[in-house]
């Protein structure tokens, strides 16, 4: 069964809406080697219709001028994307395509085409919001910025329960930036203070 994994740029107080302000400074040759690592699980990138937009706005553009970001440009040109759109779209993007119908029944069935092995969401912030819900997250990649945003949209919203998430890996980047992947895994046991004040720090 394919993996959806969701990349995201975030700032340490959760903003997950960039800010090329706040994003730029921090991009170094460490955080385009993650990138590139994240787009090499992908056999398909779902995508929201504010960031497909984006994409489309600009990497077609990227790739036809030649420069240093040509082969990444052609290399999101020739994925396969599925963009999430309650609106017919028509597509000047090569390898486009709309997901027909409801988001959760587009995902599920992404995930059970034996023919795909990673689906990739990048930004899309409501689309990894809806899918977290529905619990068919696999991964969060997240490469977390040092800086207190303050404003913008959060990754996680207002809930009723906690999204529970086990660490499988952490590099630290020497611009501050700290990856973290992230998968969704159950609740621990519950505890109270009684079962851990044995392990508060003895008086000095």
């Amino acid at each position: 069964m394919a993996q959806v994994i969701s990349t995201l740029f975030i700032s340490a107080d959760g903003v997950a809406e960039v800010d090329p302000e706040w994003h730029f400074p921090y991009f170094d040759e460490n955080m385009g080697r993650a990138v590139s690592a994240d787009y090499d699980t992908a056999d398909v990138l779902l995508i929201g219709r504010e960031t497909y937009d984006s994409f489309a706005g600009a990497w077609p553009g990227r790739e036809e001028a030649g420069g240093e970001d040509a082969s990444f440009a052609k290399h999101l040109g020739d994925i396969r994307k599925v963009v999430v759109s309650r609106q017919p779209l028509e597509f000047s993007w090569r390898n486009s395509e709309l997901g027909e119908g409801d988001l959760i029944d587009v995902v599920t069935a992404l995930k059970a085409d034996a023919g795909i092995g990673g689906i990739l969401i990048p930004g899309s912030i409501s689309v990894v919001q809806q899918l977290l819900a529905a619990g068919l997250v696999d991964e969060l990649r997240l490469l977390v910025h040092p800086v207190a945003a303050r404003k913008g949209r959060r990754l996680f919203d207002d809930g009723d329960a906690p999204y529970h998430l086990r660490v499988t890996a952490t590099e630290a980047f020497p611009t501050g930036v700290i990856r973290v992947i992230y998968s969704p895994t159950v609740a621990p046991a519950k505890v109270g203070y009684d079962e851990v004040k044995d392990q508060l720090p003895e008086g000095r």
